[in-house]
């Protein structure tokens, strides 16, 4: 998503202010219930105070998104819903012209979010819900990306444990639906890209890979960090235990799998995605990165706030 500005004629001081029907004040400025017809057709019906929109209003864009909510000082604050041209649209508060408070974003896709925003993102607890598989995402999000605590819920299992910069990373744990669980942690594993002709340079990337532990009966009520070997006590003891064993270190590298392996030789093939890349990535790398995320107004949208810019 990108920011949608909602300033008008006057502020922009451009000379023609387009018409405009209402109630004005005895200084002669905007002032009550009017409706405005900008140059370049965009129109507002609404409240005006001292000449800035202000209050309840609808704000129709010639391209076909709209506003309707409430405004302060020509500025969207309050509660209000915006329908973007591509059909995606935003229910909930806004402060200062963005997205900020509560509210659910839904997706072109139909994917949805549900939850905590500042500053146009995603900030503080909320739901992704992918709308193709049904897998959601219930957690903390610090600035439009996953951070700290989270569960990703799938059809027939769960992951529960720590996100960082919008990957699982750390201690956490498996629990399938069948009565068992498999606790584990993940590391970040650098992995050449690329490369297979002399063009193509390779590139390291990082790849969050599931470090699988053991498989017992669900625990219950117990978290998933008290679980979870300890940082300290498996570097120590994992030493001891693994220096008596070759057989068991062995089996603890080959256990060192990808999520996409794990989750295609341990679960459904139809589950096989990483936790919210997976249905999102259609949706927010077209949209998040060219961000409809955070995620967007889309050209169509841009030139819609220019001519909302322009428009008082």
């Amino acid at each position: 998503m990108s920011e949608f500005s909602d300033f008008g004629e006057e502020e922009a001081s451009i000379g023609y202010l387009g018409e405009y029907e209402g109630e004005r004040n005895t200084r002669d400025e905007r002032h009550g219930k009017g409706r405005a017809t900008f140059a370049k057709g965009d129109v507002y019906d609404g409240m005006y105070e001292h000449g800035k929109r202000h209050g309840q209003g609808l704000y129709r864009f010639k391209n076909g998104a709209r506003y309707e909510g409430e405004y302060k000082q020509n500025k969207k604050h309050g509660q209000g819903k915006f329908i973007y041209p591509d059909g995606s649209q935003y229910e909930g508060n806004w402060a200062d012209d963005l997205r900020h408070g509560y509210g659910v974003y839904t997706y072109v896709n139909g994917d949805t979010y549900e939850g905590e925003w500042l500053g146009n993102h995603k900030h503080g607890q909320g739901v992704y819900t992918y709308k193709m598989t049904g897998t959601k995402y219930i957690g903390t999000y610090v600035n439009g990306k996953r951070e700290g605590a989270g569960e990703v819920i799938h059809i027939n299992h769960k992951y529960q444990g720590l996100m960082k910069a919008d990957n699982p990373e750390g201690p956490g744990k498996y629990m399938f639906e069948i009565g068992c669980e498999q606790r584990g942690k993940y590391i970040l594993v650098e992995k050449q890209q690329g490369g297979e002709t002399e063009e193509d340079e390779p590139v390291t990337i990082i790849v969050p890979t599931w470090k699988a532990g053991d498989i017992s009966a669900i625990s219950r009520g117990v978290p998933f960090e008290d679980e979870t070997l300890k940082e300290g006590e498996e570097d120590k003891d994992g030493e001891d235990k693994e220096n008596k064993d070759g057989e068991q270190q062995t089996e603890t590298v080959s256990e060192e799998k990808s999520l996409t392996t794990v989750l295609t030789e341990v679960i459904e093939p139809a589950e096989a995605k990483t936790p919210e890349k997976a249905s999102e990535e259609p949706q927010e790398v077209t949209e998040e990165k060219a961000d409809p995320e955070e995620e967007h107004v889309d050209e169509a949208a841009a030139e819609g706030a220019e001519e909302e810019e322009e428009g008082d």
